[in-house]
Formats: C-alpha cells, sequence, structure tokens
C-alpha cells in the first residue's frame, strides 16, 4: 500500500475567513492514505501567528490501546472511588481552561439553565427514539451522559475550552476558532472542489451536532446550503433551537432532527456533505462503523464525508502528562476504542475512496471520503 505524507516544509496559509488556502511542500510516500503534516497561520488580517502541526513517533499515544500504560490506568480509572475523584478533576481542567482564557462558563451556562429552553423540548423530541446501550454511559463527568439540561447548557463553553486547549498560542477565542475551525472547514471544501464532480453544495448533515457550534460554522461556510444538525441527546437539540432563534434569521434556517446518526431514517442520497465533528471517540468501535454506514448512504454520488477529531499521531496528545490524560480516560469510556480503530480503513470497507488525513491543528485530524461517482 502507498500512502502519501509531506516533508516537514509543507504548509498551509488560510485567509481571514478560512475561505482560501495555498499550499507548497514537497511529499514522501508512506502507505494508502494522504496525511498532511501541515504548519498553518492565519493572515495578518487575521492576527495569527504560525502553529506547526507535527507528528509523534508512534501511531497513537501509549497510554491508549492494549498498552501495560493503559491497562494500569484502566485499573486506576475502575476503582470507584478514585473515578469519582477523577471525574471531577476532569470537569474542573474543563472550566478552569475556560476561565483563564475569558470564556465565561458559569454565567452562559446559568443563562441557559433559567431560560425558556425547556419550551423547546416538546418540538425537538422524537419520542420513537431507543437510545442505543453505550449511550447510556457517563459521559464528560455527567452521570446522565449526554442525557441531561445541565450538560446542554454547558456544552458550548466545553466546546470553546476545547479549541483554547488545542490552540494555546492564540490570542484569542476568535483567532483559536480560525485556526481549528478555518482549517476543518477549509479541508472540507478542497476535498469536495476536488474530488466531487460538481462543487455545489446544495444539504448538509452534521451527525452529532450537539448544540448545534459545528452546524453553524458548517451553515456560515456554506450560506446557500441546506444545514441539517443531528443528534441523540433531544436536550441538546433543545439548546441548538434556542440558541439559534436568538440569531439573525438565516436565508436557509438550520433543520434539528432528533435522531440515532447509525440509523437516521433520512432519505438515502439526500446530502453533499455530512459532517461528524469530535464525535466518534464518544463511540464504541461498532457505532463508528454504523456512523460510515449510514453517511455513505445518506450521501449523492461524489458526495464528502468529514470526520474530525483527536489525531492518534498528534505530537501533543502522544506527549500529555500522566495527570491529564488519565483524567480524559475518566470521562471518554470508549477511548481506546476510538484509537484502536482503523477509521480510513472503515471508511474504505463502507465503499468511500479518495480517503485523506489532514492534521488540521496540533491535536486534531480532518478526515475526508467520497461516494464514488
Amino acid at each position: 500500500m502507498a500512502l502519501w505524507a509531506p516533508a516537514q516544509n509543507l504548509s498551509v496559509v488560510f485567509s481571514a475567513n478560512g475561505s482560501e488556502a495555498r499550499m507548497r511542500g514537497m511529499w514522501r510516500r508512506r502507505d494508502s492514505v494522504v496525511v498532511r503534516t501541515a504548519s498553518s497561520e492565519v493572515s495578518s488580517s487575521g492576527g495569527g501567528e504560525m502553529a506547526a502541526y507535527e507528528e509523534g513517533q508512534l501511531e497513537r499515544p501509549n497510554w491508549a490501546g492494549e498498552t501495560p500504560l493503559s491497562r494500569l490506568v484502566g485499573a486506576i480509572i475502575s476503582f470507584k472511588p478514585l473515578y469519582s475523584v477523577l471525574k471531577l478533576g476532569a470537569r474542573q481542567v474543563l472550566i478552569s481552561t475556560a476561565e483563564k482564557t475569558n470564556i465565561p462558563w458559569r454565567e452562559m451556562t446559568n443563562e441557559i439553565l433559567e431560560s425558556d429552553v425547556y419550551k423547546e423540548m416538546e418540538s425537538i423530541e422524537n419520542p420513537s427514539v431507543v437510545y442505543p446501550d453505550y449511550y447510556s454511559n457517563p459521559f464528560h463527568a455527567y452521570d446522565e451522559g449526554n442525557l441531561s439540561w445541565l450538560a446542554a447548557a454547558e456544552a458550548e463553553a466545553a466546546t470553546m475550552s476545547m479549541v483554547r486547549r488545542a490552540t494555546p498560542d492564540a490570542s484569542s477565542l476568535e483567532e483559536a476558532n480560525k485556526i481549528v475551525r478555518g482549517n476543518w472547514l477549509q479541508a472540507i471544501e478542497r476535498h469536495h472542489l476536488q474530488y466531487s464532480g460538481n462543487s455545489t453544495v446544495r444539504d448538509i448533515l452534521d451527525v452529532g451536532c450537539s448544540v448545534g457550534v459545528s452546524t453553524r460554522f458548517l451553515a456560515d461556510k456554506f450560506p446557500s446550503a441546506k444545514v441539517t444538525g443531528l443528534d441523540l441527546s433531544p436536550y441538546f437539540l433543545a439548546v441548538a433551537q434556542f440558541k439559534e432563534k436568538e440569531r439573525a434569521s438565516r436565508k436557509n434556517l438550520i433543520n434539528w432532527v432528533h435522531a440515532n446518526g447509525e440509523d437516521s431514517g433520512l432519505p438515502s442520497k439526500s446530502f453533499d456533505i455530512v459532517s461528524m465533528a469530535y464525535v466518534l471517540h464518544e463511540c464504541p468501535a461498532r457505532a463508528i462503523v454504523g456512523l460510515v454506514r449510514e453517511a455513505f448512504r445518506l450521501l449523492r454520488p461524489g458526495g464528502t464525508i468529514a470526520l474530525t477529531d483527536n489525531s492518534p499521531k498528534s505530537k501533543v496528545l502522544q506527549e500529555l502528562s500522566p495527570v491529564l490524560f488519565t483524567l480524559m480516560k475518566s470521562t471518554e469510556p470508549f477511548l481506546d476504542e476510538y484509537y484502536l480503530t482503523d477509521l480510513e480503513g472503515r471508511m474504505r470497507e463502507a465503499g468511500f475512496v479518495n480517503v485523506t488525513t489532514v492534521l488540521t491543528d496540533k491535536r486534531h485530524r480532518t478526515v475526508t471520503g467520497t461516494v464514488p461517482l
């Protein structure tokens, strides 16, 4: 098999709105998927700084998968009294990161909890949805996982905190988003332009949309497209719908759907882009396979799948301190399954071609593929 990876001088330069890029560099042969190790900079009009995206020496962190260190961490987490402490610690890391970078976590949370968001539930919730067994697991230090108002109220602040942690050198949240979100959107656009056979983007589906942060970025990037956000949590969707109503009206309103992304019930061949942003690390391997297969069914010929999530080859993630990776694993029950999954291989098995992997920031990769024309 042949894999293409770039030499160290490959770089990507984005304009302030993330809509244009120049690539330069030399490529060396490695295997069957394109991996771009990039430097990225926001143009001077965006006020950004150079950020190098560097691969580590391993295929995945040694604290993930079937390694002695991973088993040790698993044993620590399985001790319930200690797990409770770790869970609270992980939550505090997120809140502390947010507050240190001027993200008003508590204020944002209270604003949602004290609002009329609860009225959105009736129009959002699909009573016929059957939750898969894995979805009842505690996630992100919430005993109810994603099925609670507190998780939904804190989701946007947590997302902002994640973006800041991914770009510690960024001077502001705006600059961090230009890197993390801008590079992700650019990877989608570039792939679709290159492989779709028809660059028109009419319909976009954001699977695992949470409270709609990624969905709104997609809608802003492709303003002429009809965008649908789909999630298993009606609490998240209620917040997404509530927050979208507070914003200025769009040309095309975002449609919110309460459904299982593995069996959405949506029509086949009805989307040009299916995106999943920071979803797969929360899923067992069988669900990852199901989500990829369902995306293939939903996409039109020439359609693009875009999966962005933690990169197993991220140098930053491979070099996390023991405290941080133990805290992270304590709130992510399926993290090992994600890191052990050959995502590109599962995509090819589902039928996708032109599978491409790009490191879009220091921590995250975006994997794209095409439904054959």
